[in-house]
């Protein structure tokens, strides 16, 4: 017999490929799915978990961690730190639309209990990496926070934001542009206009 530890994680295993095959459409997987999949029962679930939706939780936090691992890609070489931070911000955003089921648990999990172990947290010391240049721990976890809740709100309220900003984020040139500037303005400011 495997040991609870064991069977614990082959549910969550068994959990995380069903939410990727089903491209995060997460209604679609029930508790009885899960366990027809895993060769479990339904109560062995519910002892590990109590419910199917502390389980989805569980497997959307290591899928965002594996994303948030991918960042460091090795080999790639970038111009500077607003380089690395534009494409390693533009990856999140487009996995967020990529995998709107996915990203709206672990957003709204994250903002319902915000903790230093959440994913929005994970992915803000991740983006913190990517500024090596001499900024102060102060700033890069100000500048990061910033940039972590600007792409979260705008992910959220995407339904608005042709109107408001005028980016349309099914589109993913426009997902790259709204990135683009919103680095700009952290790492550089806002331009102002010369009145003349």
């Amino acid at each position: 017999m495997k040991s609870s530890s064991n069977v614990k994680e082959h549910i969550i295993q068994t959990t995380t490929k069903l939410i990727q095959q089903s491209n995060g459409n997460i209604a679609d997987i029930t508790t009885r799915a899960i366990a027809e999949k895993a060769c479990v029962g339904v109560g062995l679930i519910n002892y590990h978990f109590q419910t199917k939706d502390n389980l989805i939780t569980i497997c959307v936090q290591r899928i965002i961690e594996q994303i948030i691992s991918g960042f460091y890609a090795k080999g790639k070489s970038y111009q500077g730190d607003k380089d690395r931070l534009t494409d390693w911000a533009t990856r999140v955003f487009d996995f967020l639309f990529d995998n709107p089921a996915i990203s709206r648990i672990s957003i709204i999990g994250d903002l319902y209990d915000y903790t230093i172990d959440t994913n929005s947290v994970k992915t803000q010391k991740g983006f913190a990496r990517a500024l090596q240049e001499d900024v102060s721990d102060f700033d890069k976890n100000m500048l990061t926070f910033i940039l972590t809740a600007s792409m979260q709100t705008a992910f959220l309220g995407s339904k608005s934001t042709p109107e408001l900003l005028g980016y349309d984020f099914s589109n993913q040139s426009d997902r790259q542009a709204f990135i683009t500037r919103l680095i700009s303005f952290l790492l550089d400011g806002i331009k102002t206009k010369q009145i003349t």
